[in-house]
């Protein structure tokens, strides 16, 4: 019987043992420069991991034990394509400290503290991360604290326990992301386009971003408010935006959702409002005075009015800015291009039917590439929550750019991190289209897995 089921498994397992040692390779003997070897391995591992979906896609329990056998291959590993960690573990100790995380710019305290490590942290997170306060809510904040009160000063047990956090994350949107799944009459293993895509793996299990945290906070939202418990909904979302402020914008979308559902109301989109704000604060609390929060919004605000990296629309205004004025208007495109995507979400609040939990999915992905599609930076591990609300719709352009989404590491492959903006637009240019296509051109048809 075991050699029948090995002969009837033998290609989806030389398919698993390759992306075995794919992930190894990532995880232990990549660094980012090396931008051609990283293109390789990772458009490899997104055919695979395909390929190990549509063969094994109605073996649920075969490709959960997969998903998890990809995350611990980076348990021991330290992130080589982000340097983020280093500032997750300085805040972290800061607060075993007793030290409050906002309240300092790292490169201006590091000769008054006596960490063991202190240099070196200050060296790994680089001049950027080193020059500005910390812009990382409370949720992460108390998941940075923790590691650290268990890893002490040991570089390799803090992202240890940081990716072991990950991956239990990871693990709560697999359950959630299936029983939500169900519950809406799609099939449950669409949530492995999310669980096995390799950007996730690679940019959340081993870069170790907690957009992992921030999702399952959503996804658990989501599914209890498709079980009418609004209330205890409000509160896990208000974690979700603790840990990374990104679904706020979300907030409008609900109106729709509330007015149209029997057993809600305009009285109960108040209440939930306002828990989500109070379960914010709440977490704001230990942190706070003003000059703390005057600190946190200089930083947030950074990413919109100086920082600039894999944009798209935004690199077009850009280059009319420079034919016009001269002169890079960063600061003042940083400034508009947000309120045109605030528009834009009042807009999918009244003119969409919001009514359904699908269509509420359906907003919030528009909404949300509309932020992307203009903002002045677009991280790779930013693509995190539209690719899992895309599980929910008949849209694939999102597996399209989790691919190409690679492309943007070009620009570590030289000491001036300059982007190679050929690429850029590649990307863009195909993923618009094919974005295109599905919304015009696939209207009608089923969603292709």
């Amino acid at each position: 019987m075991d050699l029948k089921l090995l002969r009837l498994y033998k290609f989806p397992i030389l398919i698993a043992l390759s992306c075995v040692a794919f992930y190894w390779s990532f995880a232990y003997g990549l660094v980012r420069e090396d931008f051609g070897r990283l293109v390789m391995l990772y458009t490899a591992l997104c055919f695979l991991s395909y390929k190990l979906y549509k063969l094994l896609r109605h073996n649920f329990k075969f490709l959960v034990i997969l998903a998890i056998i990809f995350r611990l291959i980076f348990l021991f590993a330290l992130p080589e394509l982000s340097q983020d960690y280093f500032r997750f573990i300085w805040d972290g100790q800061l607060i075993k400290a007793g030290i409050n995380p906002y309240q300092f710019i790292p490169a201006e305290i590091a000769n008054e503290l006596d960490f063991p490590n202190t240099e070196v942290l200050l060296q790994g997170m680089g001049s950027l991360s080193a020059g500005h306060y910390s812009n990382y809510p409370p949720v992460n904040q108390l998941l940075f604290a923790v590691s650290s009160f268990l890893a002490n000063s040991s570089q390799l047990l803090n992202v240890m326990f940081l990716r072991t956090l990950n991956i239990l994350a990871d693990l709560g949107i697999l359950f959630f992301g299936a029983r939500l799944l169900s519950n809406l009459g799609l099939s449950r293993d669409r949530i492995f386009l999310y669980i096995l895509n390799p950007f996730i793996i690679i940019e959340m299990t081993g870069n170790l971003h907690f957009e992992s945290v921030m999702v399952f906070f959503l996804v658990w939202s989501l599914y209890l408010l498709h079980n009418n418990r609004w209330i205890a909904s409000a509160i896990v979302l208000g974690l979700s935006i603790s840990v990374k402020l990104l679904p706020m914008l979300f907030l409008p979308l609900f109106f729709g959702y509330f007015l149209k559902s029997p057993k809600l109301s305009f009285v109960r989109l108040l209440g939930f409002y306002s828990l989500v704000i109070l379960t914010l604060v709440i977490s704001f609390v230990p942190f706070y005075s003003e000059e703390v929060m005057a600190n946190f919004m200089v930083s947030v605000g950074l990413w919109f009015g100086k920082f600039e990296f894999n944009a798209s629309l935004y690199y077009l205004v850009r280059w009319i800015g420079f034919q016009v004025k001269g002169y890079n208007i960063i600061e003042t495109a940083g400034k508009i291009l947000p309120l045109i995507t605030f528009v834009a979400i009042i807009l999918l609040t009244f003119l969409r039917k919001n009514g359904a939990m699908q269509s509420l999915q359906r907003s919030m992905l528009f909404g949300i590439v509309v932020y992307l599609l203009l903002s002045t930076t677009v991280h790779p591990w930013y693509l995190a929550i539209p690719l899992f609300l895309s599980v929910f719709t008949r849209f694939r352009f999102m597996l399209i750019w989790s691919l190409l989404v690679i492309l943007s590491y070009s620009a570590y492959s030289n000491a001036q991190y300059d982007e190679n903006l050929w690429l850029v637009a590649l990307e863009y240019i195909i993923v618009i289209g094919y974005f295109l296509y599905e919304l015009f051109l696939q209207k009608s048809s089923k969603p292709v897995d």
